[in-house]
């Protein structure tokens, strides 16, 4: 589920047109589809460059009322509800299966609080520890799905993408040099975090 007032940002072809709260980025791709309905408009969340789909061609204050409506703007599919199992909803627990070795469960039982407990404790420990990696997993993640879906055509693609993956900040530059400008500019700040040492 998105909501009105999510970051993103829209390009109508190689253009940036709009970015900001989602219920002002729609109205401006709504002008660039109906200006040019021939160029593709694809609207991305920043947080994650996932595409939006919007129905563009509903009149403006359809589209509007869409967006406040409960919708899954995605492209991608969610996970479907499931059905409540024993746990402790109040909590916010999601009871699902963990596969572990007999040593594994031998040494959780004997923790204190039991193999819950110490799991999450684990988890918690490996979280604080890793949270400048996954920022910067999650960096390149963000870019190269933007990449893919805005310049996989373009010269330098291939180059760029292995330079993202690879940390190198020089090559990565050179790869995207010809791009179109905005595309360009979008790429490099998506990439902030993925260069960060």
């Amino acid at each position: 589920m998105a909501s009105p007032s999510l970051r993103c940002t829209a390009f109508s072809g190689s253009y940036r047109i709009a970015s900001g709260e989602l219920r002002h980025v729609a109205l401006k791709a709504k002008q660039a589809f109906d200006a040019q309905p021939e160029r593709p408009v694809l609207v991305f969340d920043d947080a994650d460059a996932r595409t939006l789909e919007l129905p563009l061609e509903l009149p403006s204050a359809d589209l509007l009322a869409w967006l406040s409506s409960p919708q899954t703007l995605r492209d991608d599919n969610p996970e479907p509800e499931r059905p409540r199992r024993p746990g402790r909803p109040k909590l916010g627990v999601v009871p699902r299966e963990v596969t572990l070795l007999p040593r594994h469960w031998d040494w959780l039982a004997a923790q204190p609080g039991g193999a819950s407990v110490a799991l999450r404790r684990l988890v918690d420990a490996a979280r604080k520890v890793s949270v400048e990696d996954d920022r910067h997993r999650a960096a390149q993640e963000t870019t190269y799905r933007f990449m893919q879906a805005m310049a996989g055509n373009e010269a330098g693609f291939e180059d760029a993408t292995r330079a993202l993956f690879a940390g190198d900040y020089g090559r990565f530059q050179a790869g995207i040099a010809r791009w179109p400008d905005d595309v360009r500019e979008h790429v490099e700040w998506l990439a902030t975090d993925a260069f960060v040492a």
